[in-house]
């Protein structure tokens, strides 16, 4: 390393793409705590209300997989599924 590197070091890539964060915006709800008997989240505004964040749907998948040939190289293949509600 040279005198010249030594007092200016490398500027780090990821310097570049830094940014200003967004503007924020105001959630509708103060706290959020989890209810015992569902396990869920009770999101509450300043009042004290519980303010409905709408609904979301669930889904599960599954994927299998296949060794078509166990005496040379394999030839493997799989399957997947899922549902959602």
């Amino acid at each position: 390393m040279n005198v010249t590197e030594a007092q200016h070091p490398a500027r780090p890539w990821g310097v570049g793409r830094l940014a200003p964060y967004p503007t924020t915006t105001r959630l509708p709800y103060t706290s959020v705590v989890i209810d015992p008997a569902t396990q869920l989240g009770v999101f509450r505004d300043g009042a004290g209300l519980v303010v409905e964040m709408g609904k979301h749907g669930t889904s599960a998948g599954t994927e299998t997989s296949t060794v078509t040939n166990s005496d040379s190289a394999n030839d493997a293949g799989h399957d997947q599924d899922s549902t959602k509600d």
